[in-house]
């Protein structure tokens, strides 16, 4: 199906991309931790409110 050169493309080019993320994620992470300090009480709340529309579409199905 794939030659074994795909495959060894393949192989470098996902070890070259996760380096690469790794590498921004460490840079920037100071960065976010100063400018995204609320953002988790935004998830957590979204979170709850997409829970509590489906219990209401269960209890209203009845």
């Amino acid at each position: 199906m794939f030659s074994t050169g795909q495959w060894v493309f393949a192989a470098l080019f996902l070890l070259v991309f996760i380096v690469i993320i790794i590498r921004s994620y460490r840079k920037d992470k100071e960065l976010h931790a100063r400018n995204y300090k609320g953002v988790a009480w935004v998830g957590i709340v979204f979170t709850i409110f997409i829970v509590m529309l489906l219990i209401i579409k269960y209890i209203l199905k009845d």
